[in-house]
């Protein structure tokens, strides 16, 4: 299969960012996503000849195309590239790094873009500063009340459908798809997910009030836009996190306002 690549290329958050085009061929349809970037970047190692048109009047850049991966298994949620318009690309509930080029069409354009929001600055090239997620964890997002050892823990009983919702909010990896996908570069989604994990656990439900309030807190601080419903973040989502994980998280800030119990 061949493809023409149109990637964008920028040094820093400060620099001007533009598209390179490339064209790469004899591409395996079983080959994935990152796989295909891996062979374009031996190529321009090399010095293999290949088409590079820029869009701009700046001069091609010799370094390879950066890209953030590392478990290419779905699961670490660093492999986060907007493509064709599409976080993740087109195909649903996978990741970048679990996309293949039989996806794609012998002869497509492909677009490939970085995140893009104010909370995600460019490292360089396709790699984003996803640190803002850490921050909000780090101002609530876990649990320090003593529990006791797991033993301990485990003998909490929890109803099954607490368990199976906590389960599967917890399944987010934290990619930031929800944050590509909404135009208002919301993070609703992936902190609704965090809160409502540990919210219906018994475990998590002494500091739930604090904890709500401190992580929209440092949401707000670094520069994620407010939802305002067009759940383009359910549809991205990798990991299939629902829309209602952003209505117990109001119900929880407003709850604890009110000094009720907002699960």
């Amino acid at each position: 299969m061949n493809f023409t690549l149109h990637i964008w290329r920028q040094e820093c958050a400060q620099a001007k960012g533009h598209f390179e085009t490339y064209k790469i061929e004899n591409i395996s349809p079983d080959c994935s996503f990152l796989e295909m970037l891996d062979i374009l970047n031996e190529q321009l190692i090399s010095g293999a000849p290949h088409d590079t048109q820029p869009s701009t009047p700046n001069a091609p850049i010799a370094h390879p195309v950066c890209f953030d991966n590392d478990c290419r298994e779905g699961i670490c949620g660093m492999c986060g590239l907007y493509i064709n318009g599409r976080p993740h690309g087109n195909d649903d509930g996978i990741t970048t790094c679990q996309l293949h080029m039989r996806k794609f069409k012998d002869g497509d354009d492909i677009w490939i873009e970085p995140w893009r929001a104010k909370a995600f600055p460019v490292i360089r090239d396709l790699v984003v500063d996803r640190s803002a997620f850490d921050k909000i964890i780090q101002a609530g997002g876990y649990i320090s009340t003593t529990t006791g050892g797991v033993p301990d823990a485990n003998t909490i009983p929890i109803p099954k459908h607490d368990a199976d919702m906590a389960m599967d909010a917890a399944s987010c990896i934290g990619c930031g798809a929800c944050v590509a996908a909404c135009k208002n570069a919301s993070a609703m989604l992936f902190v609704g997910a965090k809160v409502t994990h540990l919210a219906l656990l018994p475990q998590g439900q002494v500091e739930a009030a604090d904890r709500v309030h401190k992580m929209v807190a440092k949401m707000d601080e670094l520069g994620f836009g407010s939802c305002t419903n067009t759940y383009a973040c359910e549809a991205e989502c990798p990991k299939g996190i629902k829309r209602q994980s952003i209505a117990r998280l109001n119900r929880q800030w407003i709850g604890s306002l009110l000094g009720r119990d907002g699960r």
